[in-house]
C-alpha cells in the first residue's frame, strides 16, 4: 500500500469530483471492501483513482470545495 495515496483530508486534488476522488479518502482502508480491486481501488489503478469512495466522501468533498473557494477569495485580494 502506498502511504502517498492516503489523503483522508487532505487538500483537493484537480481529479478529485464528488463521485471519485485521486488517491484513498477512506480513514481505514484495510477494512474497505474494495481495497485492492483493479480499476476501483486506488491503490491498484493506473491513474489512482477510487471509484469508490467512503460515503461520507461526497460531504468532505463539498466541505474541501468551500474552504478552496475561500483561500481563492482571499488570496484574490489586495
Amino acid at each position: 500500500m502506498n502511504k502517498e495515496l492516503l489523503r483522508y483530508k487532505g487538500p483537493l486534488n484537480e481529479k478529485d469530483c464528488n463521485d471519485k476522488t485521486y488517491s484513498c479518502r477512506h480513514t481505514n482502508p484495510d477494512i474497505c471492501s474494495n481495497n485492492s480491486i483493479p480499476n476501483i481501488c486506488a491503490f491498484t489503478s493506473d491513474d489512482c483513482i477510487c471509484k469508490k469512495p467512503p460515503r461520507s466522501w461526497e460531504k468532505l468533498f463539498e466541505e474541501l470545495k468551500k474552504m478552496k473557494d475561500n483561500e481563492l477569495k482571499e488570496d484574490s485580494k489586495c
